[in-house]
């Protein structure tokens, strides 16, 4: 797999086919767990790891996986990777997982994975199943943390606090600007506002994008090498 097609699947999945933004799946870990950067961050690598693995595992299998039963082998192969990421995340992160919880386990249940190994690795060689994979967890890992950093902005007055979750070291407060902040922002309805206000910046940033094309294609010089030559 050449690099412009490892490009070309990297960008699907953080922007045109992200699966938070554009696909809405996995969005009960999304809003669950994304109070803070570092829990969003978190949550999003062991997605990213687990997303990569089914997607390259399914790809290398599927000659031998029957019709009947490809769904229960996919549930297999994604539950037998996230526990051994969660098994990980206790030995290296004990204490991130403990604050992700049940979100970790709960991997097994994202949409997203399996639907990539469906539509996806089920179908294409271990190269481009890898990138898909890669491609479509660095974007769910992007927004989880994009939304983590806003709601923890918003509603504790912080930047990327208690990093030492994921590095150890003393806890840390991370850059603390107010003294408190809006609870709203990090209760379960500060999660939709959120999200709602990421979805229409997509929408409005891509519509734009729409709109120059379509000017550029108006333009007199396309416009003139669209019609031809002038006969004189």
């Amino acid at each position: 797999m050449n690099a412009t097609a490892f490009g070309e699947r990297l960008k699907a999945g953080l922007w045109q086919d992200n699966p938070g933004l554009v696909q809405m799946l996995g969005l009960c870990p999304l809003l669950a767990v994304t109070t803070t950067f570092v829990n969003g961050f978190g949550l999003g690598i062991a997605t990213l790891l687990v997303l990569g693995g089914s997607n390259v595992l399914v790809s290398a299998t599927r000659r031998w996986i029957r019709t009947e039963i490809r769904i229960p082998i996919y549930v297999l192969i994604i539950a037998s990777l996230v526990t051994c990421i969660e098994l990980i995340f206790k030995a290296w992160f004990p204490t991130l997982d403990h604050s992700l919880g049940i979100f970790i386990p709960l991997i097994v249940t994202n949409c997203a994975i399996v639907a990539r190994a469906e539509i996806f690795a089920s179908k294409n060689p271990v190269g481009q199943s890898l990138a898909d994979g890669i491609g479509m967890g660095a974007g769910f890992t992007l927004l989880l943390a994009t939304l983590g950093f806003v709601r923890e902005l918003i509603g504790s007055g912080s930047i990327l606090s208690r990093m030492d979750l994921l590095f150890g070291g003393d806890p840390m407060r991370g850059l603390v600007l107010v003294d408190g902040g809006w609870l709203l922002a990090i209760l379960p309805p500060g999660a939709f506002f959120a999200l709602a206000i990421l979805v229409a910046a997509k929408s409005v940033l891509d519509n734009r994008q729409r709109q120059k094309a379509r000017d550029a294609g108006r333009a007199p010089g396309a416009a003139t090498s669209a019609q031809g030559p002038t006969i004189s």
